[in-house]
């Protein structure tokens, strides 16, 4: 950008509040201001927020689009939630037999190298599947099997695989994980039948994290803790789908306290910015109603999650700005190990965001665009 732009408010950084300005190109070039000795309240401040923009680490559809349907269908998605405050995301697949993956990540790979105007940049992908246990599918196809080296190094032939998740309980996969991420890949455990001690195995070969958390794993109990439980109990990151659906406030609260860098993903779908209604995710047909998305036999699939309303959501169960900040933006992008985003602060790309005092959001930048919201 050949001239500079600014937002004022109440700016977010590192190191705390300040009362001032960002100017920015593409990347933040200063932020200046006078620093406030308290979070802004709404109680004799004035001024909007000025957050980080939000990174999704779990993003299906969108718009009315499925990552699996491949073409421009990631486009699609990652304007949809660019209008929400997503700046970046992972386009995450669904499980499926290897040539529909190949489809669909071959279009998460080209819409990696260019990220179109009015979108989010897509940072890479997330391969839900097919590595998972099939007795514990949750809305995923049957399709699940075996994960091997050469499988999962000819998958990321076709596009940045930035996080897998993977079920290590199946016979190999321990290795496997342990392979990956000795070579630097990012695994978490996720759509699992497996033990605490499976978990807590995991965890000592190289997991990272935990898909979803509570969803789609074998459950807490006092006398047998599950997986749930290995993440309760040893996990530093983990994600979790914060639309009060999926997970109830009361175990929310407890993994957040539980969970040092617990992070907020959408699993959204299709169905996402969408009217009621039937929809795709993957080979499936899913129905919108009420504010979910289930299958047929009622069983969630994803969610029509967006960011901010994530935001929305921790800041009424009590959570204030900035640590709710921390878990759309901050923690997501450590976890993925990138400094350039996700923080407001010189040197870092100009992912901004604008919210007025009722946190409606007023204004997207995206790499120092600004997002026409008129469709959100």
């Amino acid at each position: 950008m050949s001239s500079l732009s600014q937002v004022r408010g109440n700016v977010l950084t590192p190191q705390g509040w300040i009362d001032g300005a960002i100017h920015f190109g593409d990347l933040i070039c200063a932020i200046e201001g006078e620093s406030l000795e308290h979070e802004p309240s709404g109680l004799g401040d004035s001024g909007d927020y000025i957050l980080p923009g939000f990174i999704d680490l779990h993003v299906h559809g969108g718009g009315g689009k499925d990552v699996m349907e491949g073409g421009d269908a990631v486009d699609t998605i990652a304007r949809l939630h660019a209008r929400h405050g997503t700046t970046s995301m992972l386009a995450t697949t669904m499980t499926a037999p290897l040539a529909e993956l190949e489809v669909a990540l071959t279009a998460i790979g080209s819409a990696c190298r260019q990220r179109g105007a009015g979108r989010a940049r897509v940072l890479g992908a997330h391969l839900e599947g097919p590595y998972i246990n099939p007795g514990k599918l949750g809305a995923q196809p049957d399709f699940a099997i075996e994960a091997t080296l050469d499988q999962v190094d000819w998958l990321a032939s076709f596009a940045p695989l930035k996080l897998i998740t993977i079920a290590p309980e199946v016979d190999g996969h321990l290795e496997l994980v342990r392979t990956l991420t000795t070579g630097g890949m990012l695994v978490q455990i996720g759509h699992t039948l497996g033990s605490y001690e499976d978990g807590v195995a995991a965890l000592k070969n190289g997991a990272a994290g935990f898909t979803h958390l509570f969803n789609a794993m074998s459950g807490f109990h006092h006398r047998d803790p599950g997986m749930a439980g290995a993440a309760m109990a040893h996990a530093e990151y983990a994600e979790l789908i914060p639309d009060l659906l999926h997970v109830h406030p009361g175990a929310i609260r407890a993994a957040l306290r539980a969970i040092p860098r617990l992070y907020c993903v959408t699993d959204s779908t299709a169905a996402a910015g969408m009217p009621d209604g039937d929809y795709m995710l993957g080979r499936q047909v899913v129905h919108k109603c009420c504010g979910g998305v289930r299958l047929s036999d009622g069983t969630l699939a994803g969610s029509t999650l967006t960011m901010d309303q994530a935001l929305r959501n921790l800041i009424a169960m009590g959570l204030d700005i900035g640590e709710a900040s921390l878990r759309t933006s901050t923690y997501p992008a450590d976890y993925l190990g990138v400094k350039e985003r996700g923080r407001l602060k010189t040197g870092c790309f100009a992912d901004i965001l604008v919210f007025d005092r009722q946190f409606t959001l007023k204004e997207v930048y995206v790499e120092g665009e600004k997002i026409d919201l008129t469709n959100a």
